[in-house]
């Protein structure tokens, strides 16, 4: 489906979008790894010497314009485009709104937004040039309904469904497509640490009687990145399984 495309993934080394790199270069993608730091980046890509040649690994700042611009310009430079940017990369808490601080809200902030729209321009610009391509934020179900504890969460997810469907609008006439995923309770790290009954009591409540795994979030990345949603742009697209909070 990607066959001759060329995708960078941001929070590409574990869970989620690690299950999107490995989707993309499956259906034929060249694809960068984005990684918060060279270690885990680099470690990533060991895990994936099946393709050497199509995929590389970057670690820049998401909130340094310079930085990423650099860095997706490496990525140009080694495959010839960047035709897909998904922006997965995320930070959550749970923290009371008694006890957070201001540094702690606006770190969500600055990669769950800032770095979202840092990271865009720096594709828009590239894919611009080049007569197209597609951007794919991370959203999250408690963008729509928020959550128990942890504003700051909710409330970037909030305004990267905003960020997405005003890009959407923006960057049609240059045939950039703008789409965002917003996955439900999903089998990652963070959920694997919870005991099983509580695990069992989340899965009660969703219609299909599971929580997510990071292939059904990667799948809805790939239909997004593909010609199949050709006329489809400023969508978030639920993954939840029908979950209702």
């Amino acid at each position: 489906m990607l066959k001759g495309k060329t995708a960078i993934v941001t929070g590409g080394t574990r869970g989620i979008g690690f299950a999107i790199v490995k989707k993309y270069l499956e259906n034929g993608a060249n694809v960068a790894i984005a990684g918060s730091r060279q270690e885990s980046a680099e470690k990533a890509l060991a895990q994936l010497s099946e393709y050497e040649g199509r995929v590389m690994a970057i670690w820049p700042d998401l909130c340094s314009p310079e930085e990423v611009a650099a860095a997706f310009e490496s990525v140009k430079a080694k495959f010839g485009s960047v035709d897909i940017l998904a922006n997965n990369a995320g930070l959550s808490s749970r923290t009371s709104i008694y006890d957070y601080t201001l540094d702690e809200f606006s770190k969500i902030m600055d990669i769950n937004v800032k770095a979202v729209f840092v990271c865009s321009q720096a594709a828009a610009r590239i894919m611009k040039e080049q007569g197209g391509g597609v951007i794919i934020n991370a959203s999250s179900m408690v963008g729509e309904y928020g959550q128990p504890s942890g504003c700051a969460y909710p409330t970037s997810k909030f305004a990267v469904n905003g960020l997405t469907r005003s890009l959407a609008r923006e960057l049609a006439k240059d045939q950039i497509r703008v789409n965002a995923v917003a996955p439900g309770v999903t089998r990652t790290d963070m959920l694997d640490a919870l005991p099983q009954e509580l695990v069992d009591r989340i899965s009660a409540g969703i219609p299909l009687g599971r929580v997510g795994e990071p292939l059904d979030i990667a799948n809805a990345y790939l239909f997004l990145a593909g010609d199949m949603a050709s006329y489809v742009t400023g969508v978030t697209l639920r993954v939840d399984g029908a979950a209702m909070t």
